[in-house]
């Protein structure tokens, strides 16, 4: 937590030199290209006839999570219980988890969570947390929607066959309590494929093995009437082969250096803006060449690309760390920045840089507009 900086920045808002007075390091929303990017998203998905189910995992945010319903969001994804806890504290449903929940202590917080949200489900792979689940739910006098998760290609987890999802299926047919309400394939492994044919093409590969365990399922006399699946990567042609209902987009409401490099559409046209900075300060410049920030490895995620200097440096500078604490930019021509230049920073993935705050400012037009808590924060439980 860091009160007193939420305390000065949640002060600034509405100041009209707000945004220059930010205290800093601190996580920065442009409002005008967040709200451009939900809009878009929802957009296409009304237009090609399927549903969004955004992931919660990118922003674990509640007033995000409220902004993408009214967008026209079937429901959220979580990544994690904790996450999927955290979120419905704050009103936010329907709720899916997106990985098995298989510990004594997780199925007994599942059961309580499904007592007090509309709409909650689970994925599901293994025979033993079937059973489980169904046991945990009969006994509390509930029934609970579960999904089965197949293996796409991740080999994270998800059952890795037709035939075990069928027989996986018919188990969860035999508990009284359990629900099935379809199926999930996430292909995370190809989201950031540069190209987009060679992405396109394992694509439709993960597609059609969802399509065949779909199938296999109603032909066994098992419902199936949600696919759900894809990503940011892959949203301008998962909707082609009419197999998903809904896709778990995330990271387009943001953005990062690393989906800076992938085509999204098929001329390589930018369709989502980066609207996740991260603003620093210079605080040292001693030396020509480069400068010291007041945000290091602590402030980023830095599984991906450097992070990228928006504005505030010249154009070939380069953004790195200079410990956990600091960061440094390296400027053209030995050039020097003055103590307390204002960076804007676009991190190198969203998502685990997120994590590592508590709130987001949000700023529109060089004001500081709003506050919004990450109550997500940290629930990697």
């Amino acid at each position: 937590m860091r009160p007193e900086s939420d305390a000065w920045n949640r002060a600034l808002t509405g100041e009209p030199d707000g945004l220059s007075r930010i205290d800093t390091p601190s996580l920065v929303l442009d409002l005008d290209a967040f709200e451009a990017n939900v809009a878009t998203m929802a957009r296409l998905a009304r237009e090609r006839g399927i549903g969004l189910r955004p992931h919660a995992k990118t922003h674990k945010c509640a007033s995000i999570a409220r902004r993408q319903l009214q967008a026209g969001a079937v429901g959220l994804c979580c990544a994690k219980l904790g996450e999927a806890e955290a979120l419905a504290a704050e009103g936010i449903e329907p709720l899916l988890i997106t990985a098995p929940v298989s510990a004594e202590s997780k199925i007994a917080r599942l059961i309580a969570l499904n007592a007090r949200v509309r709409g909650l489900a689970v994925v599901v792979e293994e025979p033993e947390n079937v059973k489980a689940l169904g046991e945990a739910a009969a006994a509390a006098g509930q029934t609970l929607d579960v999904l089965i998760v197949n293996d796409v290609g991740s080999h994270r987890f998800g059952v890795p066959t037709v035939e075990a999802a069928v027989e996986l299926g018919r188990l969860i047919a035999e508990q009284p309590a359990l629900r099935l309400g379809g199926i999930q394939g996430y292909a995370g492994r190809i989201q950031h494929i540069t190209g987009y044919e060679e992405r396109r093409l394992l694509s439709r590969s993960a597609a059609a093995h969802l399509g065949a365990v779909r199938d296999a399922l109603r032909e066994a006399g098992l419902p199936c009437p949600v696919v759900t699946g894809a990503g940011t990567g892959t949203h301008d042609f998962d909707h082609e082969g009419g197999v998903f209902t809904d896709l778990q987009v995330g990271s387009y409401i943001f953005m990062d250096a690393d989906y800076d490099a992938v085509a999204l559409t098929p001329d390589g046209s930018r369709r989502f803006s980066n609207a996740l900075f991260v603003l620093t300060r210079v605080t040292s410049c001693q030396h020509d060449g480069f400068a010291t920030t007041d945000a290091g490895s602590k402030c980023f995620a830095l599984d991906g690309p450097p992070p990228r200097i928006a504005r505030g440096a010249p154009q070939a500078s380069r953004y790195g760390m200079f410990g956990d604490q600091f960061g440094k930019v390296e400027l053209p021509d030995g050039g020097r920045l003055p103590v307390g230049t204002l960076l804007t920073v676009v991190p190198s993935h969203c998502d685990p840089t997120v994590n590592l705050y508590d709130a987001i400012v949000c700023v529109r037009g060089g004001k500081v507009e709003a506050i919004w808590p990450i109550e997500g924060r940290g629930r990697t439980d």
